[in-house]
C-alpha cells in the first residue's frame, strides 16, 4: 500500500508537500505514510481515494483495478 500511494502521487506529478497540503497534514507525516512508518488513518485513505479517483481497495492493494466500483 505504501508503494502504491507513492506511485499514485508520482503518476499525478505531485510532490509530497502538495499532497500533504491537500490532506491537511505536514509533509513529514505524509512522508511517513509513504515509507510505511505510520499507518494511514481511514479518513486520509478516503481523501487519497478521492484525490486520485481510485478505489480504497486499489490503494490497499486488495484490487489491481483502480476504477471505483459502482
Amino acid at each position: 500500500m505504501f508503494r502504491r500511494i507513492r506511485d499514485l502521487r508520482e503518476d499525478h506529478d505531485m510532490t509530497q508537500k502538495q499532497v500533504a497540503q491537500k490532506l491537511n497534514c505536514s509533509q513529514q507525516v505524509y512522508s511517513n505514510y509513504e515509507l510505511g512508518q505510520r499507518d494511514i488513518p481511514t479518513d486520509i485513505l478516503i481523501k487519497l481515494s478521492f484525490l486520485y479517483h481510485v478505489s480504497t481497495d486499489y490503494i490497499l492493494e486488495i484490487s489491481n483495478n483502480p476504477k471505483i466500483q459502482k
